[in-house]
């Protein structure tokens, strides 16, 4: 079917669907949270939908709850006693009067079991066939089917039987995804204890410990195909993306197309008719997945195919002007997919935005989100520029000729706003930043830009790490692979972006912001400059700490003007806002002041900066080799008792926070003589977890290197 020679509108395919059994849908719950529940909401209701949540008592005040028609709740804050209990999610629909339920992603969205039960309740299930999501929920099944249907696999192996030879391998879960129960092993002496903690992670997450081994490609390529496929035979392959570059086996940068693909284009035609053979296969119905790693000449082998939307989807919907979750109401009524689906026209690139520190082992951070803002006008849950963005007169028209950006190119699917709550209950994820460009380089360049300027106060998050990557030699190449950190330095990319003159300057700028606000703010001599006197004898100087540094402002407010270190000229200084003049280049500092924080950002990069007090309370000190705990979370195991001997990089205990475990370890070699806590205890961030007595040699040696320096 061709597109409109006007324009590709979101929808317009949904629009020429043939109807053939219209069951009514009035009322939707969406059994899951945060942006996905956010993200359902918009599509239902444009189709007319009243739209149901449910919560946990962490997300009561959360804005997809706000937003619902009906909210109920879900006693509990774990996802074991909310969101994951099917009986309740049901019980929530009939007492709301919802008569469909869609399930998101995650969560109960691949567990058959529940698919089955909601239909026995007699409402509509916006999602695949039951017997498609069992058969493809047990990864060593769906090897075997796969390979049946002619779909390249790689060989599985047996746990108990892999030999020197096959290493490396990759220990995976069966059951579930996300990165969850994965496991390299490079040594056959460490597989047994990583099948076991593998097992045990896959178990506590998915309620199913079975774990298989198979080749690990440490260089490969991570490429998905989007599928659809209606109640009549239709099986559409609606492009494929590229999501390589990825950090504990999840996905951080996705994109469509595949820079792969496009420099083998041959490659496409044999990828979507093996995720068609996929689809067919199971009997699909839906929107669905399938998942491949292919190596740099083009061969690929199948993953595993997720039967659910894709957190990534919001890609293909910007490069082909389809509504996914549109599509997935229209098929769950019947409807007929045209022959063939949309061509992908442009590019688009989307990021995941996390709240967690990629320096420190990609630790999630929890905290007051206090202001989250992206500058351009953009859109939210919907794709952007599509309203109006190809004009296609004629397929000899020049891609760049063809754009008409009369909308915004920015989307961002989010579950948080200024003033939001990061709890450690839930995945670290604050949102998706999509940007389309007629090119990639366009796009690319595009969400550096608008990640860069966003302010995002309260809470560290990757977003410099994204920047890093969006702007680096090797992805503007197309180089992308699962090894990217590696391959790059993770501790080069996550570095901040604003160096150190920028955060000494960020300092001084806080310090004179801070100056303004109590200026605008006193009662009486409110107009003279802040600390004047008429004899002036001391400069004013505050302290601020920006990570490991430590920055003391020094300067005075004179007849003359700013004096302080180096070529600065002060030329304005309101609360919120400075405006520097640094050896002859005029900068401009927005500042924004919170308890115990202070944001400064600027076009050299944000920095967070914590006043330091010229008197610490005493009470507030910690022992020598105590180890806080770096967030709030669950101690589920501990491998050491007190007076055990330990040694530098040792685990001591793991904690589970934000679906990911945690391993806490020994900082030097020592004596345990503390262990505050014990497993299955609930801790809170920079409580004591336990504390290690350095070896007085080691002391000893500390300290000679400190004398020496």
């Amino acid at each position: 079917m061709a597109l409109s020679s006007e324009s590709v509108d979101q929808g317009a395919y949904t629009s020429v669907l043939k109807l053939v059994s219209a069951p009514p849908i009035t009322s939707v719950l969406v059994a899951n949270r945060g942006e996905i529940a956010r993200r359902v909401f918009r599509t239902a209701r444009s189709l007319g939908m009243s739209c149901v949540a449910v919560h946990s008592t962490a997300d009561a005040l959360a804005p997809y709850v706000a937003e619902a028609d009906v909210a109920v709740h879900l006693p509990g804050t774990a996802p074991g006693d909310t969101y994951l209990r099917g009986e309740l999610v049901i019980e929530a629909a009939l007492k709301a009067g919802a008569d469909a339920v869609h399930p998101g992603y995650g969560f109960l969205s691949e567990n058959a079991a529940f698919a089955r039960a909601v239909e026995a309740a007699g409402l509509a299930w916006i999602g695949p066939p039951a017997e498609a999501i069992e058969t493809m929920g047990s990864k060593i099944e769906s090897k075997k089917l796969m390979a049946a249907a002619g779909v390249p696999v790689l060989s599985q192996l047996v746990p108990d039987e892999v030999t020197e030879a096959e290493l490396p391998v990759l220990v995976k879960a069966s059951a579930g995804g996300g990165g969850r129960g994965m496991r390299v092993v490079h040594y056959l002496e460490e597989l047994a204890g990583e099948i076991e903690a593998a097992s045990a992670e896959a178990l506590s997450a998915f309620g199913d410990g079975t774990v298989f081994c198979e080749p690990y490609l440490a260089t490969g390529r991570h490429i998905e195909v989007q599928v659809l496929a209606d109640q009549h035979g239709t099986i559409w392959a609606v492009g494929e993306r590229e999501c390589s570059i990825q950090r504990r086996h999840q996905k951080v940068v996705e994109e469509a197309p595949s820079p792969l693909v496009e420099r083998l284009p041959w490659m496409r035609d044999e990828l979507f008719e093996a995720a068609r053979k996929a689809a067919a296969a199971i009997r699909y119905l839906g929107a669905g997945t399938v998942e491949f790693l292919a190596d740099d000449s083009g061969r690929f082998y199948f993953l595993e195919m997720n039967t659910r939307l894709q957190v990534e989807h919001p890609v293909t919907e910007s490069v082909t002007g389809l509504d996914l979750v549109q599509l997935q109401f229209e098929i769950a009524r019947g409807h007929e997919l045209p022959a063939e689906p949309p061509a992908a026209v442009g590019h688009s690139i989307e990021v995941r935005l996390y709240a967690e520190d990629p320096a420190n082992n990609w630790q999630p951070q929890t905290g007051t989100l206090h202001r989250f803002h992206f500058p351009t006008p953009t859109t939210s849950f919907a794709s952007p520029v599509h309203r109006a963005y190809v004009r296609r007169s004629g397929d000899d028209v020049p891609p760049l000729l063809r754009t008409q950006e009369s909308a915004p190119w920015v989307r961002v699917d989010s579950g948080v706003e200024s003033g939001s709550e990061v709890s450690p209950y839930y995945d670290a994820m604050l949102a998706k930043v999509i940007v389309w460009g007629a090119t990639r380089e366009v796009a690319a360049a595009r969400l550096a830009a608008e990640l860069g300027r966003a302010e995002i106060h309260g809470v560290r998050t990757n977003r410099d790490l994204l920047v890093r990557v969006l702007r680096h030699r090797a992805f503007l190449d197309g180089e992308t692979d699962t090894a990217f950190f590696e391959r790059h330095g993770l501790e080069v990319l996550a570095e901040p972006l604003a160096d150190k003159s920028t955060e000494e300057l960020a300092a001084l700028a806080a310090a004179l912001a801070d100056a303004a606000h109590r200026r605008t703010t006193a009662k009486v001599q409110g107009r003279l400059p802040s600390g004047w006197r008429n004899l002036a004898s001391q400069p004013q100087r505050k302290t601020f700490a920006a990570g490991d540094s430590t920055y003391e402002v020094s300067y005075r407010l004179t007849r003359d003007g700013l004096l302080a270190d180096g070529d600065v000229t002060l030329v304005e200084a309101s609360p919120d806002q400075v405006v520097l003049e640094v050896g002859g280049v005029r900068r401009r500092f927005a500042v924004a002041a919170y308890d115990g924080l202070v944001c400064v950002d600027s076009a050299s990069g944000s920095v967070a900066l914590t006043p330091v007090d010229r008197f610490p309370d005493p009470s507030q000190q910690v022992a020598a080799g105590s180890l806080l705990a770096p967030m709030p979370g669950t101690v589920i195991r501990v491998g050491v008792s007190v007076g055990d001997q330990v040694k530098q990089g040792q685990p001591l205990l793991w904690l589970e926070a934000m679906k990911m475990e945690h391993t806490i370890s020994a900082p030097a070699d020592g004596i345990l003589t503390e262990l505050a806590v014990a497993a299955g205890q609930q801790v809170e961030v920079g409580v004591v977890l336990a504390v290690v007595q350095v070896e007085p040699a080691v002391q000893e040696a500390v300290g000679q290197v400190e004398e020496n320096a």
